[in-house]
């Protein structure tokens, strides 16, 4: 592949990313939670069993403060609740309240909503032979905002 092939692929690759973000966040925001892309990321790292900052910081790729400046964010609109951390007496556990878990189904259903739309544009076919081409050289990526 020559270079312009690949900067014209992976510029095509960061802008869905970035329209598919915009479009989840779209979808949260009209499902009735109040939020910003940064959620959906620190949802994913905070899903299933919580983390503590530190996790979140290293998930998030940005510093402690940062990531405990969200966390209070996120606490006061009611999406997490910090809990006595059960293997460290120093550390709190962050994890999910029932409005994150629900806030977490309305970006599913968003992203089901826009991925369904690449099927349309693509085909079916074409639309499952991408993801699975994606899920090769990307299967357990961290996904993280592009600061």
């Amino acid at each position: 592949m020559q270079n312009s092939e690949a900067l014209a692929l992976a510029a095509a690759l960061l802008s869905a990313a970035g329209e598919l973000t915009r479009r989840i966040n779209e979808g949260v925001v009209a499902r009735g939670f109040e939020g910003r892309p940064v959620y959906g990321f620190a949802f994913a790292r905070l899903a299933p069993d919580g983390a503590t900052v530190t996790d979140l910081a290293v998930h998030l790729g940005v510093t402690k403060q940062a990531a405990s400046q969200l966390v209070d964010e996120l606490v006061r609109k009611g999406y997490v609740e910090r809990w006595a951390h059960p293997d460290d007496a120093r550390a709190r556990l962050i994890v999910l309240t029932e409005r994150g878990w629900e806030c977490t189904r309305a970006a599913e259903e968003a992203a089901a909503e826009a991925v369904r739309g690449w099927g349309e544009v693509l085909g079916e076919g074409e639309a499952g032979a991408l993801c699975r081409q994606l899920m090769r050289i990307a299967p357990h990526g961290p996904i993280r905002p592009a600061w």
